[in-house]
């Protein structure tokens, strides 16, 4: 097991005392810790947003990208360098809304990732607007007289597009999520964490509100059963928390590129013949 030290810098968090995403990067450093990974070990890549400053607290290998982008890049990080750890760290503005084609077409590619979403339904970087998941009615800081459009649900989304492993947690039980984290990780491809992240500063709702409504699923819930999961992941009178999908593993975007016999020789420690470079590259010129 590795020390959650070894993850420590000195970079100065720059979220609101007492916000929720302490605890999330709590849960994180916790479940790096658990799986016995190493600083160099794992690469943290993000977009923009609070969620996305959470890289900058971790000593580690991390790229912030465009608002919305995490997730081709780090695709392309998990591909080329396989021996990686990769996880991005983002928000539901970031992830459903600037970025929610990369999110359908994350699940689609299934590459090797582990994505973690600060659930808090507020666009809280930029003051309070609503987001995808801000529920029905729920005024904010633009829509003052209340959301006119439905939330999406992204838990039923990528069970219906074949996310291969699916789980909600909640950022005050961060014991729980750093389990839940672990499991994540430990799948082979794709695997998705939503994470309810109350925002102290923008909601109108108490802690208590969340608290009433967040459920633990029960050693009864099959996360094997599609149908059962995907009623599950609809469940909107309570916050069902836990793995919700746990599917079949398949094939993982980029894993062919080191197995064909033609890139042999470009790819680990022996050094590319460059005749046989040349060739490759005059086919796609």
């Amino acid at each position: 097991m590795s020390s959650n030290d070894a993850f420590a810098n000195d970079v100065e968090i720059q979220w609101c005392p007492g916000c929720p995403n302490h605890l999330i990067l709590k849960a994180l450093r916790t479940a790096l810790t658990e799986l016995s990974l190493e600083p160099h070990d794992i690469c943290l890549v993000s977009g923009i947003g609070q969620a996305a400053k959470l890289p900058h607290y971790l000593k580690c290998n991390f790229f912030n990208g465009l608002h919305g982008r995490a997730l081709p890049i780090a695709t392309a990080i998990a591909m080329v360098n396989p021996g990686l750890k990769v996880f991005v760290t983002t928000g539901e503005g970031d992830c459903y809304g600037e970025g929610g084609n990369h999110f359908l077409h994350a699940i689609r590619r299934n590459p090797d990732i582990t994505l973690l979403v600060h659930n808090n339904a507020i666009y809280a970087l930029t003051k309070g607007q609503a987001s995808p998941t801000t529920p029905l009615n729920e005024k904010r800081t633009l829509q003052v007289r209340g959301v006119v459009e439905p939330p999406l649900n992204p838990l039923a989304i990528a069970i219906v597009n074949g996310c291969g492993f699916v789980a909600r947690g909640f950022a005050l039980m961060p014991d729980h999520l750093a389990e839940l984290i672990i499991e994540a990780t430990k799948h082979r491809g794709l695997s998705f964490v939503d994470v309810i992240q109350p925002c102290i500063t923008w909601d109108t709702r108490p802690i208590s509100w969340f608290r009433e409504r967040i459920e633990e699923i029960g050693s009864d819930h099959d996360p094997t059963d599609l149908e059962a999961s995907l009623r599950l992941a609809m469940v909107t009178e309570k916050m069902p928390v836990g793995i919700i999908y746990k599917g079949r593993s398949y094939y993982v975007f980029g894993e062919n590129f080191y197995t064909r016999s033609e890139f042999d020789n470009l790819i680990g420690e022996k050094p590319g013949d460059l005749n046989k470079i040349a060739g490759l590259l005059n086919e796609f010129s």
